[in-house]
């Protein structure tokens, strides 16, 4: 018991079960009466809620789809802000970022399948390292703007995040860019359909 009253687990397992919350699965369910694992790519996110629920209610969709943007990047954020507020250290911090996404991508309410990590991802790098965040949110926009492929221009935007932060963040305030270099991993990781799907040239857009 004495492990669990340790402040730093305590934030590990909260970051862990509150990433793994289907917020996307939950308001499609709730609102539109549709099981998102079961249709589309039966992913948990934004992108799915929008391509699945659209077909039946358009404005709905977009409505749902920004909601679960907002709520899965928010789930990671507040763990963090909880975090700060009990002045842990930076590595704490970094560890509770990332197992915010392993939750939302891995979720232990869904078996440990989940969504592909990108608004959580955003939610807490946009708390620890907001300026090369907000680089890589722009180039997610511009790239959605013109390709309208969610995976590509989340993966993009991803890079361009990730070489901004090496060349404006003094190590993550860790010593070592590790823990961004898993983030990308995780999020790339779990984009390898989407990947294979674009070299076969049948990744669908989104319009």
């Amino acid at each position: 018991m004495e492990f669990f009253a340790n402040t730093n687990i305590q934030f590990y397992i909260a970051a862990y079960l509150i990433g793994s919350i289907p917020f996307g699965l939950i308001l499609a369910k709730q609102f539109a009466g549709i099981n998102i694992k079961e249709e589309g790519s039966k992913s948990i996110g934004a992108t799915n809620v929008l391509r699945v629920v659209k077909q039946s209610n358009p404005a709905l969709a977009k409505k749902l789809g920004i909601a679960t943007v907002l709520l899965d990047a928010l789930k990671g954020m507040v763990v963090l802000f909880a975090a700060m507020s009990a002045g842990v250290s930076t590595e704490t911090l970094w560890a509770v970022a990332v197992l915010s996404i392993l939750g939302h991508c891995y979720s232990i309410y869904l078996g440990l399948e989940g969504g592909k990590g990108v608004a959580t991802g955003l939610g807490v790098l946009l708390v620890l390292i907001p300026i090369p965040t907000i680089i890589g949110t722009a180039v997610w926009a511009f790239c959605a703007k013109v390709l309208k492929v969610s995976s590509i221009s989340s993966l993009l935007g991803l890079i361009a995040l990730l070489i901004a932060a090496l060349f404006l963040s003094d190590s993550l305030g860790v010593g070592s860019y590790s823990p961004l270099y898993i983030i990308t991993f995780i999020i790339f990781y779990k984009h390898i359909p989407n990947i294979i799907r674009l070299i076969k040239g049948e990744e669908g857009k989104v319009a």
